[in-house]
């Protein structure tokens, strides 16, 4: 592999001519080693018939060098060693460095698909499944407390559980960690009963302390996270025996119950006290059907924690693996590649199979309207949101005093591509515009108050209550005060108000009310799916609509040796 990188520096360094004039000294210079080395590496290019090699004697003579051989071509024999000895990130690395066409990008992508999917083997008379995916968003923590991707809630749900979850039935809790609960007249004092036997994978038994110390972290923490304006609700929590809980808020919130579904929820072990934290976030400790066994920045491993209380997972093993694009999977009909692949971006053949989580990825600009600026100004928000909708309103429309306006644009790497879109929009109608693009930790912060735009999404899944709850009451922070005040007001009844569609009904009053006032422009929305191979078996999604990997399995290896 090192030979191929050679050629291809060597290609590189010369533009890519099919013939050079080069002396000695350039080819060492180029190689980073001696004239004999840089002889010897031409030599084995020779034998390879990589290159023709026409020597002048003397020295600083010039000699000619022939390329017989596409770069393309050694850069796919490169990245194909590295994909057989399974160094993947190797292989993206070269993808990423020498695949100077898309149809050359594509080739070698099918080629890295291989390693993915559904791979058995049989290990003492056993079949180990392995199953590996890619995610192209990279995984820093599975802390429920410091979390902030989707990627990393999805791996956390199969490391921890929840005092309840999700049914999978629109709007149905159904009992995890706690096999039952009761909630008092005021709807303030929640009871919960835990089953007995509980343990986490490092061996102890789940205590009702446990559950007392995981919500207590989340009371105590500083950190303005996601659905903090929840647990912040929590006035104690105390442990009545060693299976019993009792939870008591400061006032009802019909959204609490919903909350101890999410990931944010999930109870870890009280002896994490005595832990450190940032090593807890990459090797967790949950009583989940998956125990985390090794995790960098660019791979996490799972394998199947076979004392699960809900019965062992059917998987052995999952690899995730960090690939930074979008991947493609146009012609896989082999069985050796993606079996399960989350958002594919496009699958023809006619071996794969889709299904439809009925979850959503909702994309939205938001005017802020607390900064002293010009979309303080309603007019100008509503000519704003036209030139987004109206492709049509050319500059001369607008006034001169529109075209000096100069508008800031906030928003996090994963959506900087739609801000750019927004920009560039607005930029053709005279406005000019400026995007700031700022880590999730850091857009919690002031940038957004300093920003005139601010480019959001909401991931409308079965917590999606949950989830517009906490966007509205972030919106309220800067939108005007008299409208602030109705929606705030509006949140107020929703959290008491037990039933889940006139909840909704709430809420589509606020998005109305935002709307109108061009506060807020929905760019687009578009659903999740899943593409999978049909030799997978017990497809099905968890509350953010994403596969379940607790249910996967795959047909057995079936022997073609028949034996009486």
């Amino acid at each position: 592999m090192k030979l191929h990188n050679q050629y291809l520096k060597l290609h590189s360094q010369f533009g890519g001519a099919a013939e050079i004039s080069v002396t000695m000294d350039e080819l060492a210079f180029t190689f980073g080693c001696t004239h004999r080395n840089a002889m010897h590496i031409v030599n084995k290019m020779i034998q390879l018939e990589w290159v023709q090699w026409t020597p002048k004697r003397g020295r600083g003579s010039r000699s000619l060098l022939q390329f017989l051989v596409p770069s393309e071509e050694i850069a796919l024999q490169s990245m194909m060693q590295a994909i057989s000895r399974k160094d993947v990130h190797k292989a993206i690395e070269g993808i990423k460095t020498h695949a100077s066409s898309s149809s050359l990008q594509d080739t070698l992508q099918g080629w890295l698909l291989t390693y993915f999917g559904h791979h058995s083997e049989i290990r003492s008379d056993k079949q180990i499944d392995t199953l590996r995916l890619p995610i192209t968003q990279q995984l820093h923590t599975f802390d429920p407390l410091h979390m902030n991707l989707l990627a990393e809630s999805f791996v956390s749900s199969h490391v921890f559980d929840g005092l309840v979850r999700r049914s999978g039935e629109r709007d149905k809790i159904v009992p995890s960690l706690a096999h039952a609960w009761e909630v008092d007249e005021s709807r303030t004092i929640w009871t919960f009963f835990l089953r007995k036997e509980v343990l986490f994978h490092h061996g102890k038994v789940l205590t009702a302390k446990d559950v007392v110390y995981s919500l207590g972290r989340l009371m105590r923490t500083s950190k303005r996270t996601l659905y903090s304006y929840i647990f912040k609700e929590i006035q104690q929590v105390h442990a009545l025996n060693p299976s019993t809980v009792q939870i008591t808020l400061k006032q009802p919130n019909e959204l609490f119950l919903p909350f101890l579904c999410t990931s944010r929820a999930a109870i870890v072990p009280r002896d994490l006290e005595g832990m450190d934290e940032s090593n807890f976030g990459r090797r967790p400790v949950g009583t989940g059907p998956f125990k985390v066994v090794d995790m960098n920045e660019d791979t996490c491993v799972l394998e199947v924690f076979p004392y699960y209380f809900q019965g062992r997972a059917h998987l052995d093993r999952v690899e995730i693996l960090y690939v930074p694009w979008d991947t493609e999977t146009d012609s896989s009909d082999t069985g050796s590649a993606f079996h399960v692949i989350q958002n594919p971006s496009s699958t023809n053949s006619s071996s794969w199979s889709r299904i439809h989580s009925e979850s959503y990825i909702r994309k939205f600009v938001t005017c802020n309207t607390q900064k002293k600026g010009p979309l303080s100004d309603p007019l100008l928000r509503a000519k704003i949101v036209s030139c987004l909708i109206d492709n049509s309103i050319s500059v001369s429309q607008n006034s001169i005093e529109d075209q000096e306006i100069s508008l800031q644009i906030s928003t996090i790497p994963q959506y900087a591509s739609d801000a750019e879109f927004i920009a560039t929009k607005l930029g053709r109608q005279g406005y000019s515009c400026t995007v700031v693009s700022v880590s999730p930790e850091e857009f919690k912060g002031p940038v957004r108050l300093e920003s005139d735009l601010i480019v959001f999404s909401l991931f409308r899944d079965e917590d999606e209550q949950l989830r517009l709850f906490d966007l509205y009451l972030t919106l309220s922070q800067h939108i005007e005060p008299h409208t602030r005040a109705d929606i705030e007001g509006w949140l107020y009844t929703i959290a008491r108000e037990p039933n889940p569609e006139a909840r909704s009904e709430s809420f589509r009053i606020i998005e109305n009310r935002l709307l109108e006032e061009h506060h807020l422009y929905i760019l687009y929305e578009k659903p999740t799916q899943t593409a999978y191979l049909p030799s997978v078996r017990g497809v099905s999604f968890n509350s953010q609509g994403w596969v379940d990997l607790r249910h996967l399995w795959f047909p057995p290896l079936l022997s073609t040796d028949s034996t009486t």
